[in-house]
């Protein structure tokens, strides 16, 4: 087990194992913890699902952990002994020992069948002492039928099985005879009805004969109907404030399940339940179902946290993205953040200009202020980080010392430092990307740095470039094209000489060869 997980799975049956396969699929980290006491482990074989008819429940769970842990989620045999809140998580205690966080619960942990106090019938359960004719009606066609009579819906059970057999009793057992309209709709039918309580089930050769009455009357049968009392196991939830209700029809408790919406979430937030211990009546194909609805559930639950969260990360990195202590951490955290080797648009448009006084705008290491002093321009290269700026010196000091002094390194913060207006020849801001307000408040002023004559240079991360590979900082409403830059420029100062988008080639953090694209803006000041 590892110490955190999207979702813990309480229960290793159809409704936990189809959940946690669906979120494992998800690409969520799930566990699944399985006491292994699977309600149908004494049937045969699974009925009513497509494709896995007559599967016996082992086989069928075997393979469902096979697939759950082919996607990635981890198994573990063992019992949940305890789950407390912590904060917006939960803290879930595996066999009173170790325990793990989960953001989220899904709880299958089924329910317990209460069988009739008859001697002998617990150890027929689910061989020839049966509940459900949709699970066991086939298997026990046209064999002599006896339904013990537990309850109000006795009769309807009679009926109901009927349908699998001509040959059907009715046990009343403690339960009084059927008014005059029931007793002739069993009679219509052929069923016949036997008055008295049951004291024992008769076996011989491992096959129920039959059940013997407290009258000592031996009544024959190849196959009770015993209805159960069917109680949810949802001790679990009581630590949480999740209990279970009874469920009635027809006056009758039937058993108690814990309550849910259609998805399988409680009113606990963050707990959702799935299969018999919210649906008493489910099989396993609709346990299973309602395992893959509240997995769905807990998956888009899941994406609204992480969403919310994102939101905050965003908001937080593009708030301190642009401080001197955010630009300090990224550059401390490298021994190197560039390349070293100057823009390319820079050496395209500056290679052939005549050299003069030169402002490098968010200068960084000093690639572009280097190579611009090594043909002969005299730099500024102005930037918010002091770690930033000494490598630069460093690399500057390192191609030659006449190239170093022709450079100055200015260490201020540009969106509140000021500017020499008219001072320069060249002012090239490279990829410099900032919120839409303060960036055409910030290229204003560097348009009013440029000298009558000089060349404004700006260039930027195309949009287009948001869906690539090159996982620019998704912040679409700092992307910018040149034709935005150039709109923003006064036409009776400047003459735009260059908007356009320009690709060149990249790799991506994976590696791979892919095209990217620069939006360029060449003016020159009139």
């Amino acid at each position: 087990m590892d110490d955190r997980y999207d979702v813990v799975v309480v229960g290793g049956g159809a409704a936990g194992l189809a959940g946690a396969l669906t979120l494992a699929r998800a690409r969520r980290s799930v566990l699944v913890v399985d006491a292994g006491e699977p309600r149908n482990a004494p049937a045969a074989g699974v009925h009513n699902y497509p494709g896995r008819e007559g599967m016996p429940p082992a086989q069928l769970a075997a393979i469902s952990r096979d697939e759950v842990a082919g996607y990635g989620g981890q198994l573990v045999t063992g019992r949940v002994t305890g789950v407390d809140r912590d904060g917006d998580e939960f803290t879930v205690t595996v066999d009173g020992g170790r325990t793990v966080r989960a953001r989220r619960l899904l709880v299958t942990t089924g329910l317990v069948d209460e069988l009739p106090p008859l001697p002998g019938l617990a150890k027929r359960w689910g061989r020839d002492v049966l509940h459900c004719p949709y699970c066991h009606g086939w298997e026990a066609a046209d064999r002599r039928i006896a339904v013990l009579a537990t309850g109000p819906l006795a009769a309807h059970q009679a009926r109901l099985w009927r349908q699998w057999s001509a040959d059907v009793l009715l046990l009343l057992h403690h339960e009084p005879a059927p008014d005059a309209e029931e007793a002739e709709r069993l009679a219509a039918l052929g069923v016949a009805v036997v008055p008295g309580p049951v004291a024992e089930l008769t076996v011989d050769a491992d096959q129920v004969t039959g059940v013997r009455l407290a009258s000592g009357e031996h009544v024959e049968c190849d196959v009770l109907v015993a209805g159960p009392k069917m109680t949810a196991r949802s001790e679990l939830l009581g630590s949480l404030g999740l209990a279970a209700e009874p469920v009635e029809m027809f006056g009758h408790v039937l058993g108690e399940q814990v309550p849910a919406g259609p998805s399988g979430a409680t009113s606990v937030p963050g707990v959702w339940v799935a299969g018999n211990v919210a649906d008493l009546s489910a099989k396993v194909i609709r346990a299973a179902g309602a395992g893959i609805t509240a997995a769905a559930a807990i998956n888009a639950d899941l994406m609204e946290e992480d969403t919310r969260q994102a939101v905050a990360r965003h908001r937080r990195v593009r708030e301190e993205a642009f401080t001197e202590a955010g630009w300090e951490q990224r550059y401390q955290e490298r021994p190197a953040v560039w390349s070293g080797r100057p823009n390319p648009q820079l050496v395209a448009e500056a290679a052939e200009l005549t050299p003069g006084r030169a402002l490098d705008v968010g200068c960084g290491e000093g690639a572009d202020t280097v190579w611009l002093a090594e043909r002969g321009w005299r730099v500024t290269g102005v930037d918010i980080s002091k770690t930033a700026l000494q490598r630069a010196a460093q690399h500057a000091r390192e191609v030659g010392e006449q190239v170093a002094q022709r450079i100055e390194w200015v260490h201020t913060d540009l969106l509140r430092g000021e500017l020499d207006e008219g001072a320069y020849d060249l002012v090239s801001a490279q990829f410099m990307h900032l919120p839409p307000q303060p960036r055409r408040e910030l290229y204003a002023r560097l348009a009013a740095a440029v000298a009558p004559g000089g060349r404004l240079l700006i260039v930027g991360h195309h949009p287009q470039d948001l869906r690539s590979t090159a996982h620019r900082m998704h912040y679409p409403e700092m992307m910018f094209t040149a034709e935005q830059v150039a709109a923003d420029l006064d036409p009776q100062q400047f003459e735009v000489l260059v908007a356009q988008t320009r690709s060149r080639g990249a790799v991506d953090p994976q590696g791979r060869d892919i095209v990217v694209h620069d939006a360029v803006l060449v003016a020159r000041r009139m």
